[in-house]
Parts: C-alpha cells; sequence; structure tokens
C-alpha cells in the first residue's frame, strides 16, 4: 500500500498482513468504493474505521511478535483486530456497542481468525481477568494515559493510545512500562473518536 509507505510503516509482516486483510469486509456498503482509500469512514453508533496509514503506524508501534498476548480497547469493524491477529498470539478485544461486536465477530469467522477473544463492555476498565498483556492498543482518544489499562501492561510492556480530546488533532503516545513506572514517546499527529467510559456513554 502506496499509503503505508508515505506514513512511514516499513515492517514487512505489518505491511504483508494489510496487504492481504480485505478491507472491503470492514466497510460500509456505502462507502465500498472507498475502502482502500486512505480516510477515515463511519461505521455507525459515531464510531469510525480508522484510514490505513493510521492502523499501519499503530500497529508497527505497537512492536508485535507472535508469542504476544494483546488487548485491544475499542474493536469497532474489527479491522485493527484482523491485522493483529496475524502478528501475535492472541488478541483479547472489548468494545462496548454490541451490534458492531456482533458484526465484527461474523468477520472474524469470515476470515478464520482464531485467536481472538471478544468482550462488549467498558474498555477503560480493561480485562482484569486476562491481565497482564504483552501489548495493549486503544483505538479511541483519551485525555490521558488510561490508569487501569496502564496497570494490566507487563513490565516490558508497550502500549500505544491516543491521547487528547481536540475533535480535530490526538497524539499517538507509545508508552512502556519498565521497572520504575512508564515511559512515554510521542510519535504522531492523528484524528480518532473519544474514549467514553460506559457509565458516561448516555451523556456523549
Amino acid at each position: 500500500m502506496l499509503a503505508l509507505r508515505r506514513a512511514g510503516v516499513t515492517n514487512r509482516y505489518v505491511v504483508s498482513v494489510m496487504e492481504r486483510t480485505p478491507r472491503e469486509l470492514f466497510t460500509p456498503v456505502a462507502f465500498k468504493d472507498s475502502a482502500y482509500d486512505d480516510v477515515t469512514l463511519p461505521i455507525g453508533h459515531h464510531q469510525t474505521l480508522s484510514q490505513p496509514a493510521v492502523v499501519g503506524m499503530m500497529t508497527e508501534a505497537l512492536e508485535l511478535t507472535d508469542r504476544m498476548k494483546v488487548l485491544e480497547v475499542g474493536t469497532g469493524s474489527g479491522y485493527q483486530t484482523s491485522i493483529l491477529s496475524p502478528l501475535c498470539r492472541r488478541v483479547y478485544t472489548i468494545e462496548r456497542h454490541q451490534p458492531l461486536l456482533a458484526e465484527a465477530e461474523k468477520r472474524f469467522e469470515q476470515l478464520r481468525l482464531r485467536n481472538i477473544t471478544t468482550k462488549a463492555g467498558d474498555g477503560t476498565l480493561g480485562w482484569e481477568i486476562q491481565a497482564p498483556f504483552d501489548r495493549i492498543i486503544v483505538t479511541a482518544a483519551a485525555a490521558d494515559i488510561p490508569p487501569i489499562l496502564a496497570g494490566q501492561l507487563s513490565v516490558g510492556g508497550i502500549m500505544v493510545v491516543p491521547i487528547g480530546y481536540n475533535a480535530e488533532f490526538n497524539t499517538m503516545l507509545r508508552v512502556r512500562r519498565t521497572e520504575k513506572g512508564l515511559e512515554t514517546e510521542e510519535l504522531h499527529g492523528v484524528r480518532f473518536v473519544p474514549l467514553i467510559p460506559e457509565d458516561a456513554a448516555a451523556f456523549a
């Protein structure tokens, strides 16, 4: 994908998985003609399908290996999940909109992705029973590094999370947990829908 190269995504495993994953499968019918454009697309419930370049950048920033256990906060269409699946041992993914999760699960079955475990719920709470995680990816913008998610990250682990509630601009952070605490690194400017706790969703 030309958009990946322009964004500086060079990891050949990430590029290979993205090239063979049918993005049109995750795209609403009205936007099928834009499935491979480097744009963000609406998927309903005020959620979006991220542009390929951003998916590639976030995936590469995780520094995945096939032995890792990954938590994804915000399943959405399931596209990012489907990119993660071949690159790690297991993906645990949470989505608070049950209709979106049900559709994503159908796509995982269609693609025969067998290492994905799903849950409907509040992603800001993480998945305590499965913690710690080697990697965590948050696909919505948080006001700051989510403390509960940071607490579910293993020592040596990485979390990639967009930060900032500005509707036009967020900053993608790579957060590393060390023995002494958290180290952060700013990566790219991005744009994501906000990360909203389930108990606040009614007021969003």
